[in-house]
């Protein structure tokens, strides 16, 4: 669904990613992973149209998106979660719910896909006439995730889901990505949790100083020595059963 080609990008005269090649296929749940300032928010800047490429092209759904710009793109189904968990504090958890279908106009979809993020997220409902700033850092993350859902996504980016939050409530956002993955909408996942990214995708990508150092099957990445060494500690095992309940 997502292909990127050779893709470099920065700011400025300031280059971060340099020759970055991923595949994100429909259906899937792809990670990329990777430390702070290693280039992976400037990625999904750079494939949301918020950042030019300098080089490179960038394809969703088989159309070259390169040029297009953000509001464009997500026409097109390919919608992004920030890091920055923005919600708007003075408005209602379903009035920020509702600006994610800004674009749309098929009002009983609408509705529908409302009551579909209510069901994914029940804590959104009993908060639905609550004003956003009184919302704790989780249930904000849950909100923003359904603002997304609510753009009606082929594809869904999240960068970085799990940043700041406390690990029952880390545990409970991968649980409830794993379950938009399987209403068909395909994922990437930028994070730095290693270990929780893995055990949620099928594939991985770790990027270090805007290049991609290492990539693989997820299962593959999560017994490599090198990775262990690296980024992973402790069992997995007690995760994994959590995330497929």
């Amino acid at each position: 669904m997502l292909q990127i080609n050779d893709v470099h990008a920065g700011y400025g005269n300031l280059k971060i990613l340099r020759g970055i090649d991923m595949h994100v296929p429909t259906g899937g749940i792809v990670t990329l992973l990777g430390g702070n300032g290693t280039g992976k928010s400037t990625l999904l800047k750079a494939v949301s149209g918020l950042i030019p490429l300098m080089e490179g092209k960038v394809l969703f759904d088989g159309v070259n998106i390169s040029n297009m710009k953000p509001h464009e793109r997500v026409r097109l189904g390919l919608v992004q979660v920030t890091q920055a968990k923005e919600a708007y504090p003075a408005m209602t958890v379903e009035e920020n719910l509702m600006l994610g279908a800004y674009i749309r106009r098929d009002r009983t979809d609408i509705v529908a896909d409302l009551e579909r993020v209510y069901e994914m997220f029940p804590v959104l409902r009993e908060r639905r006439k609550q004003m956003s700033g009184t919302l704790s850092g989780g249930e904000v993350q849950m909100l923003v995730m359904g603002r997304g859902i609510m753009a009606k996504p082929k594809m869904l980016m999240l960068d970085e889901p799990s940043a700041a939050l406390a690990p029952k409530v880390v545990l409970e956002i991968f649980a409830n990505i794993n379950r938009i993955a399987k209403t068909g909408v395909t994922i990437l996942v930028v994070e730095q949790n290693v270990r929780m990214a893995l055990i949620l995708a099928q594939y991985g990508y770790i990027i270090r100083d805007g290049v991609i150092m290492i990539e693989g099957k997820a299962e593959q990445l999560i017994s490599d020595p090198a990775v262990k060494e690296s980024f992973l500690g402790g069992s997995v095992a007690d995760t994994s059963k959590a995330l497929t309940n």
